[in-house]
């Protein structure tokens, strides 16, 4: 009898996670949202003041189509995770976005000067910004899975809107991106 092999994939998607402690707060975030980009920009301060070897950050992507260019902005992270540098490849590109967030969005979310943009513009803007060359990775056919697993899970957490979080696998309505950070490591001790 011979053993079908299926060969593992010639790239791997790092996973959006930081910290290695036993407390788990997961963040749905939209990286054109500007309450997500609010939230993103905590989360070296949460694991500085919670620590590292607490809790365990982990990013979850929440494409919403009323950010227009949501579904390129998130493909790209997960192109940047690809890469060696993985997750702080991606991390990298987040915060290029969140630092030109406007440059990514529609005024209102449906109109402005995007209206003339092309995916192809949007990617330049952000291998450019993050100083990450994407295109080959954002190409990759195969990436679509890892794009439908963020999802997949957000929606089996009944999570619909960023920011969302969990923790320790329990959605919390409580938590929000205004929250100071000493107020989210209180509740992750």
């Amino acid at each position: 009898m011979t053993e079908s092999i299926t060969p593992a994939p010639a790239w791997k998607a790092d996973p959006l996670t930081w910290g290695h402690g036993p407390r788990v707060f997961e963040m749905f975030l939209e990286p054109t949202c500007p309450f997500s980009v609010r939230a993103f920009g905590k989360i070296d301060a949460l694991l500085e003041e919670a620590g590292s070897d607490r809790i365990t950050v982990k990013i979850r992507l929440q494409s919403q189509p009323w950010h227009m260019y949501s579904g390129v902005v998130v493909r790209c992270i997960l192109a940047a995770s690809t890469l060696p540098a993985g997750r702080e490849a991606a991390k990298a590109v987040m915060a290029a976005v969140a630092a030109h967030r406007e440059e990514f969005e529609f005024t209102r979310h449906c109109g402005g000067p995007n209206m003339d943009a092309t995916p192809n513009d949007i990617i330049a803007r952000v291998e450019r910004y993050s100083d990450i060359e994407l295109r080959a990775a954002f190409a990759n056919p195969e990436l679509d899975r890892e794009i439908k697993w963020h999802a997949k899970y957000a929606r089996q957490n009944g999570i619909h809107v960023s920011p969302t979080f969990m923790i320790d696998g329990l959605v919390d309505p409580k938590v929000g991106s205004g929250d100071e950070v000493s107020a989210w490591a209180a509740l992750l001790r």
